[in-house]
């Protein structure tokens, strides 16, 4: 599937699931990801936990961690302070994502060198024109069938994959 997506160069996001159940690891899925696929992946999001510990994740554009008050469906997400013992991965995670989103803008490159972080909308608007071109393929994580890390993936969809108007006809 993931030649037929080249072949036909259609964008992507990759949404890393089941991180609750036995032998979920994220970082081993992104390394898989580079050396099986020969595919770019950059994390817009790193798990809290993993397997029976899954938490949530944190929202490395906004820097919130994202969590659900229950297992059930209807569980609310709720946004909070990033754990303590995950601040240096998510701001190691935060600076590989910047830095490629940065590649697709020069003046924004110019501002990242200068040492000014891009803003939530740019990042956005960079990482959707990422996705579109194929440049690297944004990626995410959690838990569908207990419903966490779908809403975050829907709204990816929304900001960073083109609608039928933007693409051309076959």
């Amino acid at each position: 599937v993931w030649r037929q997506g080249d072949k036909y160069n259609v964008p992507r996001i990759i949404f890393a699931n089941k991180m609750d159940k036995t032998g979920a690891d994220f970082y081993m899925c992104v390394e898989d990801i580079k050396s099986k696929l020969g595919a770019k992946p950059v994390p817009l999001q790193i798990p809290i936990g993993a397997e029976s510990n899954f938490k949530g994740v944190i929202d490395l554009i906004r820097m919130v961690a994202i969590t659900w008050d229950g297992d059930g469906k209807d569980a609310k997400m709720v946004e909070g302070e990033i754990p303590a013992d995950l601040a240096d991965k998510a701001a190691e995670y935060r600076a590989a994502m910047i830095e490629a989103a940065v590649d697709m803008d020069d003046s924004a490159m110019a501002d990242y060198l200068d040492g000014k972080e891009p803003s939530e909308e740019s990042l956005r608007k960079m990482i959707r024109k990422a996705t579109v071109t194929g440049a690297f393929y944004p990626m995410m994580c959690g838990s569908a069938f207990k419903n966490k890390g779908v809403q975050p993936l829907l709204d990816a969809v929304v900001d960073f994959l083109p609608s039928p108007l933007d693409r051309d006809a076959y």
